[in-house]
């Protein structure tokens, strides 16, 4: 698209906007300050550079073969660099713990420290990006019957807390060096898959060894622990040891972040309803942006009534400033920059049609009691032309407009993807 029609359509859809008291230039500023972390993990099906034998476990499945995944530490963060230069804005990368480079040497889980990740770390400072962090409590011998922070043997359970205060300190050297605040997410897979005799114990031990993997003291201003609930897990369909109710209660308890995963929850309810609902309880959130098709599936992020309901309720709340946004997806059936760039940039496009909807006006209407008019006016604006301003956005920001972007991915596919055994 030409950059004078570009121009051309945005300046109408200004003016239109403005019948509706909204400043679209003001929005587009607004959205610039908001980092999206895209996360490692769809670059290579969930693989990690770790070697150990087994594959992927935990109830965790990446589907598809896809030709071109990334092999290497290198090739994944050349992936994620081809990405980022097609997403509007400065954004993060998120790490899991079995990312971590050993020169070819053996390191198991509870001995990794930060001159494991001086690849990553040097290579965000080049970017000037942040970087978010998680222990990888799954995929390993250790957690092959299920069971990691909760285990009833107290030998394996010590493993994941040494593991786990082992990633914490991988965090605060990350935020020390690239002077960005890391965010260390906790999620484990433990579970039953029939009914459980004993539901309080798992509990008991989780409880104690969260105490153990928080005791020592990490400055706020490097690292924040956030931990994640879920309803189920192939593999423990009866009884998740870290429920939804379990850790929000752990989360308000101790204050710290509490984590929202899109896809891990009954498939009739969403996160939308639950930012409000937890926001005055804990000091922040953490939110993994998926798409569950039928259960937790992880497909890539489109812009669905879902998508769009997150980025209204951060933004007419006022809890984008309290609130990291991180996706997490896997589709191996697809171009993996594909994937991170359809979601990332369908993340941002909700996050700026909130921005750009007017919420003044909506909230006046509901307080009035005036149900017909605020219906009214919420279904109107779906026709703004709410493109034009994203295509300025996008040009503003140095990225290609429209599907520009798919151009430059099949390119890099048969440049390089395509070499790639």
């Amino acid at each position: 698209m030409k950059a004078k029609t570009i121009e051309q359509a945005y300046r109408l859809a200004k003016e239109r906007y403005a019948e509706f008291g909204i400043n679209t230039d003001a929005a587009m500023r607004k959205l610039a300050a908001v980092p999206v972390s895209l996360h490692c993990w769809q670059g290579d099906d969930v693989g990690g550079f770790e070697n150990f034998d087994g594959g992927l476990s935990g109830g965790l499945a990446a589907t598809g073969n896809y030709p071109g995944k990334a092999r290497t530490p290198d090739e994944l963060r050349s992936d994620a660099e081809k990405a980022f230069s097609l997403i509007p804005g400065k954004h993060r990368f998120n790490l899991h713990a079995f990312y971590a480079e050993f020169g070819g040497k053996k390191v198991d889980r509870n001995e990794i420290e930060p001159r494991h990740f001086k690849g990553w770390i040097d290579w965000a400072k080049r970017l000037g990006i942040g970087l978010d962090f998680n222990p990888t409590c799954f995929s390993h011998p250790k957690a092959a019957d299920g069971f990691t922070l909760s285990h009833p043997d107290k030998g394996i359970r010590g493993f994941w807390i040494e593991h786990c205060i082992a990633c914490r300190k991988i965090a605060a050297s990350m935020g020390r060096a690239l002077d960005k605040t890391v965010v260390t997410n906790i999620w484990i897979p433990d579970g039953m898959k029939d009914i459980p005799a004993d539901r309080k114990g798992p509990r008991a031990r989780l409880e104690e060894a969260l105490d153990a993997v928080l005791a020592p003291k990490i400055s706020p201003k490097l690292n924040l622990d956030a931990v994640e609930g879920k309803l189920f897990g192939i593999g423990c369909e009866s009884m998740t040891v870290g429920s939804h109710e379990f850790y929000l209660g752990y989360a308000v308890k101790n204050q710290i972040l509490y984590t929202l995963d899109a896809g891990h929850y009954h498939p009739t309810e969403t996160i939308t309803d639950k930012i409000s609902s937890v926001m005055p309880f804990v000091p922040e959130i953490l939110l993994h942006v998926s798409r569950g098709v039928r259960w937790d599936s992880d497909h890539v992020v489109i812009l669905n009534d879902d998508l769009q309901a997150i980025g209204q309720e951060l933004v007419r709340g006022g809890y984008l400033p309290r609130t990291h946004i991180g996706l997490d997806f896997f589709d191996a059936s697809i171009n993996r920059i594909a994937a991170w760039v359809i979601g990332t940039r369908n993340m941002i496009k909700a996050l700026l049609m909130a921005m750009v909807e007017p919420y003044d006006q909506l909230r006046k209407l509901e307080l009035a009691g005036d149900y017909t008019s605020r219906l009214a006016l919420m279904e109107e604006v779906k026709t703004l032309p709410f493109g034009a301003v994203w295509d300025q956005y996008c040009a503003s920001k140095g990225v290609p407009v429209g599907t520009g972007w798919l151009a430059e991915v099949k390119a890099y596919e048969a440049a390089v993807l395509s070499k790639r055994a």
